[in-house]
C-alpha cells in the first residue's frame, strides 16, 4: 500500500507544526525529530547521538575506516554511496541543477540551494550568542565552534587540530605536498581547488567584490571584509603583551612575535630565518636575482610588486599619506610612521652597546656599524667601501661625475637632491634650525648638532693615538694629520 503512494504521489501524512507531508508514517517520524531534536541512536564508541539509524550507520564507517564504494574511473573510496555519486561529476563536468536567476550550473543539488540564499540574501538561521546570521545551518553549526573552541578533527602526523574536516583534508596536503590542481596559464600548482579558482583571477584581473562605501574592488571575499575595518576602524584583536590592536587576527599573530622572536620561516640556501612566510618569498629573489615586475614608464625591474607601485609614485609624484599633525605629505605609509615620532620624539630603537636610541630601526642598524667597522657596500670602480648602500649610491656619482639635479633660479647643478634643497635656501636665506638655547639659527641640522656642542662641550670624537677629544670629525681628521707627520 505504501509503495502505490509513490506512484499516485499521494502523501497523506503531515508535520503538525510545519505542514510538511510525506508518503511513509516513518519518514513523518524521523522528520519530526527535527523539531524535537531528538536522536535516540547513539554510537558504542564514541557516544555520539543522532535521530536516524542510517546516520549512525555511516557513522561507524569513521571508527572503521570503512570506504565500501569505490569510483569504477580513478578507485577512489567512499564511506557512502551518495558521495561517490557526486564524485562522478568531477569526471563528467557534469552540472544537471541550473540557477533560474543567473543560469549558473551546478553538480549538487544543495550548492544550488546554497546559491539561491546568494540572490535574496536570506538568513534563516542566527547564533545565540552573538546573533550573526547565516543562511546556511551547516555554516552555523561551524561558526559556533568559535565560541567553544571546539577542535574535534585531529591529523594522524601532527596531530594538529581543526574545527572543520575540511580545514583537515587540506592541511594533510601540506604532508604530502600533494597539488592536484594546475593552472593552464602557467601551470602553477595548487592543493586546493579554491587557491586555483583565486589564481586564475591574477590572469583575468576579475574582482567580483565591491565595497559598497568607497567602491574598491577584490579578488576575495576575505579582502573586501578586511577592507571594511578601513572604514570603521575598528581593531578587534589586542595584544596581551602591549596592548597595541589590530584589524586582522593574522596581524596580532605576527605581532606576537616580535615578542616572542619566533621566526619559523626558514630559507633553504642561506638558512636565514623569518617571522612571515612572504618576507620568506621576498628573500629568495636575492638569490634568484629575479625581478617580474618591471615599469611601463623608466623600464625599471623589480622583485616585488608592492616595490613597483611605490616605484610609481617617482612618476606620479603621488603621496597619499598626510601627516594629521603637520599636513606634510608621503608616498608611503612607512615614511610617514617614521615622520609621525618627530613629533612625538618617540625612539623605540635602542643600541645594545652604547644604549643611543634612535627612531628609526634603519638609522640603528647604521649605527651598529660604527661599533662593528662593518661596511658591505662596495664600489665596482675603485673598491672603496660604505656602511651605508645611500652613501655607496652618492659616491659612484663622483666617477660618472653626474649632476641631474638643477637649481631652477641659478641653474646650479648638484649630484644630490639633498645638495639641491639645502643650496635652495641660499636664495631663501631659510634657516630652519634652531637652538633652544640661544636661538641662533642654521641652514642644516648637522650645523646645529655641531653648535649644541659648544653649549654642552660634548666631544664624541676621540683620537686612538693620544687620546685627545674633539668636538667636530673634521677636527678629529685634521689632527691625524699631526701624526702622520711625526717623525720618529
Amino acid at each position: 500500500m505504501n509503495h502505490y503512494r509513490i506512484h499516485a504521489n499521494e502523501k497523506s501524512f503531515s508535520c503538525d507544526i510545519c505542514n510538511k507531508q510525506f508518503t511513509k508514517k516513518t519518514n513523518l517520524n524521523t522528520h519530526c525529530r527535527t523539531h524535537t531534536s531528538e536522536k535516540p541512536y547513539s554510537c558504542d564508541i564514541c557516544n555520539k547521538h543522532f535521530s536516524q539509524k542510517s546516520d549512525l550507520n555511516r557513522h561507524y564507517h569513521t571508527h572503521t575506516g570503512k570506504k565500501p564504494y569505490s569510483c569504477d574511473v580513478c578507485n577512489k573510496q567512499f564511506s557512502r554511496k551518495y558521495v561517490l555519486n557526486r564524485h562522478y561529476h568531477t569526471h563528467t563536468d557534469k552540472k544537471p541543477y541550473s540557477c533560474d536567476v543567473c543560469n549558473k550550473q551546478f553538480s549538487r543539488k544543495y550548492v544550488l540551494n546554497q546559491h539561491f540564499h546568494s540572490h535574496t540574501n536570506l538568513k534563516l538561521y542566527s547564533c545565540e550568542v552573538c546573533n550573526k546570521e547565516f543562511s546556511q545551518k551547516s555554516k552555523l553549526n561551524t561558526h559556533y565552534k568559535i565560541h567553544t573552541n571546539e577542535k574535534p578533527y585531529s591529523c594522524d602526523v601532527c596531530s594538529k587540530k581543526f574545527s572543520r574536516v575540511y580545514h583537515l583534508n587540506n592541511h594533510y596536503k601540506t604532508h604530502t605536498n600533494e597539488k592536484p590542481y594546475s593552472c593552464d596559464v602557467c601551470n602553477k600548482q595548487f592543493s586546493r581547488k579554491y587557491g586555483l579558482k583565486l589564481h586564475l583571477r591574477t590572469h583575468t584581473n576579475e574582482k567580483p567584490y565591491s565595497c559598497d562605501v568607497c567602491y574598491k574592488k577584490f579578488s576575495k571575499k576575505g579582502a573586501l571584509t578586511r577592507h571594511y575595518l578601513v572604514h570603521t576602524d575598528e581593531k578587534p584583536y589586542s595584544c596581551d603583551v602591549c596592548n597595541k590592536t589590530f584589524s586582522r587576527k593574522f596581524g596580532l599573530k605576527l605581532h606576537l612575535r616580535t615578542h616572542t622572536t619566533e621566526k619559523p620561516h626558514s630559507c633553504d640556501v642561506c638558512y636565514k630565518k623569518f617571522s612571515k612566510k612572504g618576507s620568506l618569498k621576498k628573500h629568495f629573489l636575492t638569490h634568484t636575482n629575479e625581478k617580474p615586475h618591471s615599469c611601463d614608464i623608466c623600464y625599471k625591474q623589480f622583485s616585488k610588486k608592492s616595490d613597483l607601485t611605490r616605484h610609481y609614485r617617482v612618476h606620479t609624484n603621488e603621496k597619499p599619506y598626510s601627516c594629521d599633525l603637520c599636513n606634510k605629505q608621503f608616498s608611503r605609509k612607512h615614511f610617514l610612521n617614521e615622520h609621525l615620532r618627530t613629533h612625538t620624539n618617540e625612539k623605540p630603537y635602542s643600541c645594545d652597546i652604547c644604549g643611543k636610541k634612535f627612531s628609526q630601526k634603519t638609522n640603528l642598524t647604521t649605527h651598529c656599524r660604527t661599533h662593528t667597522n662593518e661596511k658591505p657596500f662596495s664600489c665596482d670602480v675603485c673598491n672603496k667601501q660604505f656602511s651605508q648602500k645611500s652613501s655607496l649610491k652618492k659616491h659612484c656619482l663622483t666617477h660618472t661625475n653626474e649632476k641631474p639635479y638643477s637649481c631652477g633660479i641659478c641653474s646650479k647643478a648638484f649630484s644630490r637632491k639633498y645638495g639641491l634643497n639645502l643650496h635652495f635656501r641660499t636664495h631663501t636665506d631659510e634657516k630652519p634650525y634652531s637652538c633652544d638655547l640661544c636661538q641662533k639659527q642654521f641652514t642644516q641640522k648637522n650645523f646645529l648638532n655641531v653648535h649644541l656642542r659648544t653649549h654642552t662641550k660634548e666631544k664624541p670624537y676621540l683620537c686612538n693615538v693620544c687620546g685627545k677629544e674633539f668636538s667636530q670629525q673634521s677636527s678629529l681628521s685634521r689632527h691625524f694629520h699631526t701624526h702622520a707627520i711625526e717623525k720618529p
